[in-house]
């Protein structure tokens, strides 16, 4: 039965890519109605909406299983519940998801274009590649840096070790894509760096927040930059982290039970699925709810999407920004500026 569940849900993940396009397709018509005729743009909204909970209803299999990733995969069966209320009170007549509707657009139209467009793509990843490879080093660390494991030179490869250096990187998405490698007796443990280990989905949900209200652009800009910063820096020690705890296996911790809960069949698998899939995006979480407050002591107006989202998540409304002692009225500039 468990399985006849996750093969249909595997099949309908194999339209994803498709209705990704349409949800942001959707929004992004919303957008330029919302300058013209709100009215028009709240039917197209709500359209948007909808179509996004099956999109996120489609990505639940591939987030679950298949990446084994229990924070993605709890966030899209979220998403599913969450989307549907919004199009419902969206058509009911609740305005103030015009910004949350907004924001959602603006992280699409910022995490797209690097994972369409190799031009911007790979020069990303590969300054992720370099500076992770840097503080490595800096600790201590000599791990060879390779885009196929056919690279390895003999000087990398430990004396007493016989790696089968014939073998493909099977987390590679594109030739680019960088891999440390680390052995383990005569066999290798690779980490590659792919778009995901950007921060660049990190980076676009906390802009879309911080770009889809209405305030002052130097807050906003000032508080972009900041974001920017903040999560680059913090996902560079997440790479650091899940590379030596699984390269080194320093994460092995109740491995028959972990691997019999996330049905794993190699046993190094169990440091990666605690250091990266439990307590990096464990913290990943954390990370994201602290750097959203501070956007908020920075732009008070991105209290109002938040509230909506606790909104549809409760069905009530929550006054955080009185909890907070946050002014949401929009500041105005300085006249000295």
């Amino acid at each position: 039965m468990l399985g006849q569940i996750n093969d249909a849900f595997a099949a309908l993940g194999g339209y994803a890519e498709p209705v990704g396009w349409l949800t942001l397709g959707l929004f992004t018509i919303a957008v330029v109605l919302e300058a013209v005729d709100r009215e028009y743009a709240r039917t197209v909204y709500v359209g948007a909406w909808i179509i996004f909970s099956v999109f996120a209803l489609m990505l639940i299999q591939p987030f679950l299983v298949v990446d084994q990733s229990v924070v993605r995969g709890v966030g899209a069966i979220l998403a599913v519940p969450l989307s549907l209320m919004a199009a419902k009170v969206f058509y009911e007549g609740r305005d103030s998801l015009f910004t949350l509707s907004r924001a959602i657009a603006i992280m699409g139209f910022i995490y797209v274009p690097f994972l369409m467009i190799d031009a911007i793509r790979e020069p990303l990843i590969l300054l992720v590649t370099n500076h992770t490879s840097t503080i490595i080093e800096l600790l201590g660390y000599n791990p060879p840096v390779v885009t196929e494991l056919s690279d390895l030179t003999a000087q990398q490869i430990p004396a007493g070790s016989n790696p089968d250096t014939t073998r493909e990187i099977t987390a590679k998405t594109q030739m680019y894509d960088n891999t440390f490698v680390f052995f383990n007796g005569d066999g290798t443990i690779t980490y590659t760096i792919l778009l995901d280990c950007t921060g660049i989905g990190s980076m676009a949900v906390v802009l879309g927040l911080v770009n889809g209200v209405s305030a002052d652009w130097r807050r906003k800009l000032k508080a972009s930059a900041l974001a920017i910063g903040i999560i680059y820096v913090l996902n560079l020690v997440r790479n650091v982290f899940i590379a030596l705890s699984y390269g080194h296996q320093y994460a092995h911790f109740f491995p028959d039970l972990t691997m019999t809960v996330w049905g794993l069949e190699n046993s190094l698998r169990v440091s990666y699925i605690w250091a990266d899939r439990i307590m990096a995006q464990s913290a990943s979480v954390v990370a994201m709810l602290l750097i959203i407050w501070l956007m908020v002591r920075i732009v008070p107006e991105v209290m109002e999407p938040i509230e909506d989202l606790l909104y549809l998540l409760t069905g009530e409304e929550h006054d955080l920004s009185a909890a907070l002692n946050v002014d949401t009225e929009e500041k105005q500039p300085d006249p000295a500026d």
